[in-house]
């Protein structure tokens, strides 16, 4: 019965620092966030503000933006070397590809080395179209 009582303790003593890893973590994120949302507002940050967290952050529903400012799109997911768009924020009622390649930085948002023009030019129909 000690045993028992012993792993029980031992298990919620896990539990409870796993649980504390993964709360320090989000406050760590959140702060991340919240200094990039003001630096982006107060202008602080310059055209190239922002924390980069690199392509590996892409998560699905951020922002996508053109190196002019303007929003082209939303993520609708990864896709090998591709961001695919979601197709509500499209004019055409369509998906979207932008390649890895012409993204900038990851901050908040996906911001992209092309202006609205090139990328709405640009974009492909299909992901892979982006690996050429």
């Amino acid at each position: 019965m000690a045993d028992s009582i012993k792993k029980n303790v031992a298990n919620a003593g896990n539990a409870v620092a796993n649980a504390a890893k993964d709360v320090g973590s989000r406050i760590a994120t959140g702060a991340e966030d919240a200094v990039d949302f003001v630096k982006e507002k107060t202008g602080m940050s310059g055209p190239d503000g922002g924390t980069d967290r690199g392509v590996s952050a892409i998560e699905d529903h951020m922002e996508v933006i053109a190196s002019c400012g303007k929003k082209v799109g939303v993520v609708d997911h990864v896709e090998g070397n591709a961001i695919k768009l979601t197709k509500n924020d499209s004019r055409d009622g369509q998906h979207h590809f932008v390649p890895i390649s012409w993204v900038s930085r990851v901050d908040r948002h996906v911001h992209l080395t092309k202006n609205s023009k090139e990328t709405e030019e640009n974009w492909k129909a299909d992901a892979a179209s982006c690996a050429r």
